[in-house]
């Protein structure tokens, strides 16, 4: 059955070159358009689709404000389009907390090396949130906020991160037991007594949401340094890292090449670049870097960073692989298994795309499955500070 697409953009080129592109794949078939966020509104309710594609600035009602009567009225899978800009940027990440499942940036040539990719990732893009289907949507509607900054740290009087978020919680055909054991709840499982020195957290699709919902919950005296792996554009990473930095009560901050690790504080990945761990003993520093290598897809690249890890830590590494498509992560987490380290894979119900994790389970390399919801829980019981 093909996926039903309705397309908003008030740009009428934009609007039939994403049609074009979409329906070269016969799984996928472009039902409607809408010109603004009223009309997306309302053609999300009068035509069902299983994905709308959404514009982030239209007259009328933005994209933002569509997002949320949607998920508020009629929940459906929303793929944003935006501009690699820092209010672009801050616009898109406020559209994934309103409900938005992905987001892909508006001008194709920044998506992909060529043509050619950028076409089948925006289909395959559109293909996979499609294949999740609304089963319930009970949570009040989001509140509306502006990106914080650091200085409005979270006091923590809060669970989570005081944001009320929509559910985005898609119903899936059955599936075969994940060969990883299972554990939704957490409330009977201890902690395994390994000692650690490094948490590493690998994601894609849906990973904002999925990041944001476990940093929110660490404490603020987490006892490792926290490396993140997020396929994001370089203009997308500034603002995220900032964003995280306000809500969290441990530290966040993109990272620099020559940042030395220290326990408490989360590095995210910048957009465009690899990141490695150099150094020994307690000493040990990132190096940040430009990859032009066409070997490697992703930049920055969970395998290249867990295998990083791999070298520099051996088994006292705890590595989380979360939602995202494709299987950027299973090398890399191959790597950490083969020297020791503890590797989980978040399971298949919470998973905006069940693809890296489902690569890692896949391997035998996870050593628990875990719901987005119980991450934070089990990561402060299996490092010692919950």
């Amino acid at each position: 059955m093909a996926v039903k697409v309705l397309v908003v953009d008030d740009s009428s080129f934009f609007r039939r070159r994403v049609s074009e592109i979409l329906e070269q794949d016969s799984n996928i078939q472009v039902i409607g358009f809408a010109v603004n966020g009223r009309e997306a509104v309302d053609k999300a309710r009068e035509l069902k689709p299983d994905v709308i594609t959404m514009d982030v600035e239209m007259p009328v009602l933005d994209g933002i404000s569509a997002v949320k009567e949607i998920m508020a009225a009629t929940p459906t899978p929303i793929l944003m389009f935006s501009s690699l800009t820092r209010d672009g940027a801050t616009a898109t990440l406020d559209a994934l907390d309103a409900g938005a499942l992905d987001f892909l940036p508006k001008k194709f040539e920044d998506i992909a090396r060529n043509n050619e990719d950028a076409i089948a990732l925006l289909q395959n893009k559109v293909k996979e949130i499609g294949r999740r289907r609304i089963s319930r949507f009970s949570r009040p509607a989001p509140i509306s906020r502006s990106t914080p900054t650091p200085t409005l740290r979270s006091s923590g009087a809060t669970s989570s991160s005081g944001i009320v978020q929509p559910d985005r919680s898609f119903s899936r055909p059955a599936a075969a037991s994940s060969p990883a054991a299972s554990s939704s709840n957490t409330s009977n499982i201890r902690a395994s007594g390994k000692k650690y020195q490094l948490v590493a957290i690998g994601t894609s699709t849906g990973g904002p949401v999925a990041l944001q919902t476990i940093l929110t919950q660490l404490p603020a005296n987490f006892p490792h340094p926290i490396l993140l792996i997020q396929h994001m554009p370089a203009a997308f990473t500034p603002a995220f890292a900032a964003r995280l930095n306000g809500l969290c009560k441990i530290n966040v901050k993109e990272a620099q090449n020559g940042d030395r690790l220290v326990p408490g504080t989360a590095y995210l990945a910048p957009g465009g670049q690899q990141m490695l761990i150099e150094g020994r003993g307690g000493s040990r520093t990132l190096r940040v870097f430009e990859d032009d290598s066409p070997r490697i897809t992703y930049k920055p690249s969970v395998d290249v960073t867990f295998a990083s890890a791999a070298k520099t830590f051996g088994g006292d590494v705890l590595a989380v692989v979360l939602t995202g498509m494709g299987a950027d992560g299973r090398d890399g987490a191959r790597m950490l298994k083969q020297v020791g380290a503890t590797i989980w894979a978040q399971d298949e119900k919470t998973s905006v795309v069940y693809g890296m994790p489902q690569a890692v389970a896949n391997a035998g390399l996870a050593s628990e499955s875990l719901a987005l919801a119980d991450v934070a829980n089990r990561l402060t019981r299996e490092t010692g500070c919950g």
